[in-house]
């Protein structure tokens, strides 16, 4: 047995006790190191309401808000890199109707970068979809409606922001964009992990998005991406090696905004999702839906946990977050 199925035998060990505890229905975790050695290995269902299936390999999840590594970080990075933007300018630069009709309005002057960075007073949740399904009315409503400051918190705004902006400079809504190889906004559902069953729409989820605000938005730079442990091992491997993005752009991945965040990503610290373990030069992040992905780059190594944790509902205590940090904990050698 090779070095990597050791670890990644024991590594795998949490994610099966969840499921058989019935925590969770299923799941999948893949692990790849930067030579391309890789192994993926799945458990349980990925539907049980109303019908019973069974969890692949290949099985496609609803990403939640790895979209904002994965689509917008990357996209916003590398138009600062082209000079389409100015990261330490004003969101103004590209939405000049933000708040339009207070020109001292403190969203005006809000950056590229500190939205990267989770560095706003915006508020950490809004229920944006509650005040209609009309995605162009939408889209109006955020950028006027005069918001609330508070303490700088994790928003998703930061990322709906960026997305607006994704839009503007490239005449394209986020649905009609390229999501990148692997990866789509939408999934069959006889091969998508199943989500919740949801009180607003009135279905079990399956393939569409699950986030209530993006569904709404009909796209959004949140959220709403899909993809497979494989798609994700390759854009993590990508970095890995640094042929999915721009050295500039990877090293401003890596680089810290706050103790907690860089440009798009988590790092480590303490009680974080990737667990006690990882090394100082990991970055990653999670998603609502129960999926989340972990980059080491001082190891090499990189590792997806993908989970349909919130399937049927999301009112129950599924324990994702101690077995994330138990699955980094043993990645990274506990």
């Amino acid at each position: 047995m090779t070095a990597l199925a050791h670890l990644f035998d024991r590594a795998f060990q949490p994610l099966d006790a969840a499921v058989s505890a019935k925590r969770i229905p299923g799941g999948v975790l893949g692990i790849v190191d930067r030579g391309g050695a890789r192994i993926v290995k799945s458990v349980g269902s990925a539907q049980i309401v109303p019908e019973v299936r069974p969890m692949h390999e290949g099985t496609w999840f609803d990403l939640a808000s790895l979209t904002k590594i994965i689509f917008t970080t990357p996209r916003i990075l590398a138009l600062a890199e082209e000079g389409v933007i100015d990261l330490d300018a004003p969101l103004i630069s590209a939405l000049p109707d933000l708040r339009q009709y207070d020109e001292k309005a403190w969203e005006r002057k809000v950056t590229f970068r500190q939205c990267l960075g989770h560095q706003t007073p915006f508020p950490a949740v809004a229920p944006i979809y509650t005040y209609g399904r009309d995605p162009e009315l939408l889209r109006a409503f955020i950028l006027q409606r005069e918001w609330q400051a508070g303490q700088k918190v994790y928003s998703d705004i930061n990322f709906i922001l960026l997305g607006f902006a994704l839009e503007r400079l490239s005449g394209k809504t986020i649905r009609t964009m390229n999501p990148g190889p692997g990866f789509a906004f939408s999934a069959e559902p006889g091969q998508a992990a199943a989500t919740e069953d949801c009180t607003w729409r009135h279905r079990v989820l399956c393939g569409e998005v699950h986030d209530d605000n993006c569904s709404a938005l009909q796209g959004a730079g949140h959220a709403g991406l899909f993809g497979t442990a494989a798609s994700i091992l390759d854009f993590a491997q990508g970095l890995l090696t640094g042929t999915g993005a721009s050295p500039a752009s990877i090293a401003l991945m890596r680089t810290p905004l706050s103790a907690t965040r860089t440009h798009g990503w988590e790092r480590p610290h303490e009680n974080w999702s990737g667990g006690g373990l990882c090394s100082p030069g990991t970055i990653g992040h999670t998603g609502f839906t129960g999926t989340g992905l972990w980059i080491d780059f001082d190891k090499g190594r990189a590792w997806t946990l993908l989970a349909n944790r919130i399937h049927p509902t999301r009112h129950f205590n599924s324990g994702i977050a101690a077995l994330r940090q138990s699955v980094g904990d043993l990645v990274n050698g506990a």
